[in-house]
């Protein structure tokens, strides 16, 4: 029976936590495009150009 004294609290505080997270997310607008990551998959990505590799220096002998 004394356990209930110490589950209550970390169970009311988990539930405060869970709702400042949820608060957070809501006003840090966290929820405003959720359908862009999905359509990401579908396009291709741009290909980053590369720059040519410089030619061995093959005259150096050591």
């Amino acid at each position: 029976m004394n356990i209930i004294f110490i589950l209550i609290p970390i169970a009311i505080l988990f539930v405060i936590i869970a709702g400042v997270v949820f608060f957070w997310a809501i006003r840090s607008e966290q929820f405003e495009d959720l359908d862009r990551q999905g359509s990401n998959i579908l396009f291709d990505e741009e290909q980053p150009t590369r720059k040519p590799a410089k030619p061995a220096d093959h005259d150096s002998q050591p």
